[in-house]
Order: C-alpha cells, then sequence, then structure tokens
C-alpha cells in the first residue's frame, strides 16, 4: 500500500510539475490566499486539488493552478503548485489579445515551531516560484515570500473558530493575481511586505463528512471570502470571491485588485489516527493491521474501561445500599403499623373490661338497694363495697354508701361519703340537698338517697 502510495505521489507531480501560488487554495492549507497553522497535525496524509478564478466572463478570461502539500507529524508540511493567470492586457481588446500568461511552478514550506493550548505559531518559506516565460524557467524573487502566523482556535457549541494574524514579504506583500501589462503604468509591481489576517469557521453542517467551512481573509491586498463545501470525507468543493469589496465594479478591467469568482476542488487522503480540524474531514475509523498496532490507543482505551467497570461498580454500591435503607424504612414502618394495631387491640379491650366491670358494679349496686330496703344493712354495705372494688369512680356507689352508714347511725361517715360522691359528679343534686338538710339539723329518713 506505501508502494502505490509513493508512486500516486509521483504521477501526481509529473502531471502538475511543480508551485505555483497566487491564485486561490494552491497555497498549503484550507485558506484562500493566506498561510494556515493549527495546533494539531492534518488530518490527511496528502491533499491535492484545484483553483480557478474567473476574472471575466464574456469574453471568458480565468487564472488557473493546481497543487499538492503533506503535512508531517513532526510540525514540517511542504507543497507544489502550478498555475497560469489570465489575459489582463489594460488596454488591448481581450477577443484579439496575443498575450499569454506564463505558466509558473514553485515550492512551500513551513513548520509549527509553538504549540500552547489553543495557539499555534508557524515559520514559513512560500512562493519558491519560477516562470515558464520565452526566456526559459526563471526565478521570480520578487514573489519568494518569509512569514510568521499566529492561529488561535476556540469552540462553541459545534461550532469551531481559527483565526490567523501574520507577517510577510513577498507574494504577502499585496502582490495580486492580475499581473497589469501596461507600459503606461507607473505604480510598482509589488511591496516588501504586508501584514494579513482572516478565519476559518467551521460548522457542523454536513459534520460527517467535516462539515461546512467560512473562510473570510485580508491578504494584504483585499478581502477574499468563500465556502468550502464536502462532497464526501475525501472530497471537497470551494467556492468564494476575491477582493470582495470591488465587486460592484467588476465590469470596469482591469486594474490591480480586481474581483473575481473562484472555484476549486480538492482530494485528501486521510490518516487513519486523525482527528478533525477546521478545513478537515471526520476521524476515520482505525483499523489495526499485524505489526502496526498502536500500543498507547490500546492502552488509553483499557483505561477508560476500567474506570467504567469501576464507575458502574461504585453506583451498583450505592443503589445496593439505597435499597437496604429502603428495606429498613419498610421493616420500621411495619412495625410501627404493628404497634399502632396492638394499642387500639388494648383500647378496645381496656373499653371492653372496662364496660364489664361497671356492669357488675350496677348488678352490686342493685341488689344493694334491694338489702337496703329489706333492712339489711349489713349486706347492702357489702355490695356497695363489691361496686367500689370494680369501679372505684361511681358517685352512685359512694352516695347508698352515706345513706347506709346514716342507717347504721354513723353520721361522720355518712357525711364523708356523701362529700365524696359529691366530689365526683358536682352536679349530683339529691347529695346537695341531703348535705344541706344534715346541716340544718332537718333531714329525715325519708329523704335518704336510696336510688
Amino acid at each position: 500500500m506505501r508502494k502505490n502510495s509513493i508512486l500516486l505521489i509521483f504521477a501526481f507531480l509529473q502531471t502538475f510539475s511543480f508551485a505555483g501560488t497566487r491564485i486561490v487554495y494552491l497555497r498549503p492549507g484550507p485558506m484562500m490566499k493566506i498561510p494556515y497553522t493549527s495546533i494539531a497535525p492534518s488530518p490527511y496524509f496528502f491533499t491535492a486539488g484545484t483553483g480557478t478564478e474567473i476574472h471575466n466572463l464574456a469574453p471568458f478570461n480565468t487564472a488557473t493552478g493546481a497543487y499538492y502539500s503533506m503535512d508531517f507529524s513532526n510540525g514540517w508540511s511542504w507543497g507544489v503548485s502550478t498555475a497560469t493567470g489570465g489575459d489582463t492586457t489594460r488596454l488591448a481588446n481581450l477577443e484579439v489579445s496575443t498575450y499569454k500568461a506564463p505558466v509558473e511552478f514553485g515550492f512551500h514550506f513551513q513548520k509549527r515551531v509553538l504549540v500552547r493550548d489553543n495557539i499555534s505559531f508557524s515559520l514559513g518559506l512560500q512562493d519558491i516560484i519560477f516562470e515558464n516565460n520565452k526566456a526559459g524557467l526563471n526565478l521570480d524573487p520578487a514573489q519568494l515570500s518569509f512569514f510568521g502566523i499566529v492561529s488561535s482556535e476556540s469552540e462553541i457549541n459545534n461550532y469551531t473558530f481559527n483565526t490567523f494574524i501574520g507577517f510577510g514579504t513577498g507574494g504577502f506583500g499585496a502582490i495580486d493575481t492580475v499581473k497589469i501589462i501596461d507600459s503606461l503604468a507607473t505604480e510598482p509591481a509589488t511591496t516588501n511586505a504586508g501584514v494579513f489576517f482572516g478565519t476559518i469557521f467551521n460548522t457542523p453542517f454536513l459534520d460527517k463528512w467535516g462539515g461546512i467551512d467560512i473562510v473570510g481573509e485580508f491578504d494584504g491586498n483585499g478581502i477574499n471570502v468563500g465556502l468550502r463545501i464536502p462532497l464526501t470525507s475525501d472530497y471537497r468543493l470551494n467556492l468564494g470571491f476575491t477582493h470582495i469589496e470591488k465587486l460592484p465594479k467588476w465590469k470596469e478591467r482591469y486594474w490591480k485588485g480586481h474581483s473575481a469568482i473562484t472555484l476549486g476542488f480538492e482530494i485528501t487522503a486521510p490518516r487513519r489516527s486523525a482527528s478533525k480540524i477546521p478545513g478537515g474531514g471526520p476521524s476515520p475509523a482505525p483499523m489495526l493491521q499485524p505489526g502496526n498496532i498502536d500500543m498507547a490507543a490500546i492502552d488509553t482505551t483499557l483505561k477508560l474501561a476500567d474506570y467504567t467497570v469501576h464507575t458502574l461498580r461504585d453506583s451498583m454500591g450505592l443503589m445496593t445500599n439505597e435499597m437496604r435503607n429502603l428495606m429498613t424504612r419498610l421493616s420500621a414502618m411495619e412495625q410501627h403499623s404493628n404497634f399502632l394495631e396492638d394499642s387500639l387491640k388494648a383500647v378496645r379491650l381496656n373499653s371492653n373490661v372496662s364496660e364489664q366491670k361497671m356492669n357488675d358494679a350496677m348488678r352490686h349496686l342493685s341488689r344493694s338497694l334491694r338489702y337496703f330496703y329489706s333492712g339489711n344493712y349489713r349486706a347492702s354495705l357489702q355490695e356497695v363495697e363489691n361496686a367500689l372494688e370494680l369501679n372505684p369512680n361511681l358517685a352512685l356507689a359512694y352516695a347508698r354508701r352515706g345513706s347506709i352508714y346514716y342507717k347504721l347511725g354513723d353520721i361522720q361517715r355518712a357525711t364523708i361519703n356523701w362529700n365524696m360522691a359529691l366530689r365526683m359528679d358536682p352536679e349530683y343534686d339529691d347529695v346537695r340537698n341531703v348535705l344541706k338538710a344534715l346541716h340544718e339539723n332537718r333531714l329525715k329518713s325519708t329523704t335518704l338517697i336510696e336510688d
């Protein structure tokens, strides 16, 4: 498989030769014209594609190119590209123009030198351009670009932002795709250095193929915007506009910074251990093959599994303790219910006993009354005593015993029992009347309490 990849790379290089630059998407990375850096290696083994800028529709006038790039795990990346500019003759009629833009070839190199948290810093050398013109293949030093770029990555929900700011020379000094061919032109063709910045906004739309990217940048000469739309996990369509600030003057051609419609197509070869980053696709499923096993990944997976098992065990232990607590509470509630049931039975039993004692006490009082009428005061007194043993709170029993003592001539005991009856029942008017009559020495035997 490695041999096939190498053959494919060489075949690609033979087809597209070496590198060109200023046309959109030809520099390494997913940005349109500015460099790119990230906190992690690219998720692809290699990336290849084409870029086209349409400067006019009638007559049709384009600048086209192709590229190939690779990213290495040690932070190095390199790329090659080839490009042909459009016919940008200012004074001539494009339909009859004989101008042919030279073919450009070039190299790109860069190194990620610092990564800390979500910040990445890279240095690079891009646009080592050779032009194939009438004089042969010549190096164009004006486009040689040294640059430094800082990237900051952040995430909000399912969206990822990468922002860039950098400084470069040569090709990053506002060199534009449109090259004015006019002997009367007095403006300089290049500047020595320039500042560029941009952002790539990765969205969750079509997330299974890496998500749609929204690109916006200032390349030192104008503002470029674009969309990177995944067709599959390995193919991507690139759309956009260069120098969008000049778009309303589309038909007024040509000047430095002319606006263009951009099209591009990209193909990638994913790595097995890749991770999803802005401008990249989703992580491919890992493929374990003999002699190519990632022990670190396996060890991490085993640790995660062990942690999950321990977590489940702890959860089961907590559930078991909770069940025991619930069983204890249920047992306590059952005991409380049994206690209440026993208490209710005891209340019912006491009520029945009290009722039975009251009935027995009233029977003794009934017999006492019979003995009282027959003059058998001693037998009547014994029956009253039996009634008080069963229910010592009967006011009637104390009143009866007072009457018996009065008949027996014991006035003191009679008075004591009548007062006890009145204390137990303050509404006992018969007893109150007897005590009043006794106090006034007008008590007669006929007024004694017998009922």
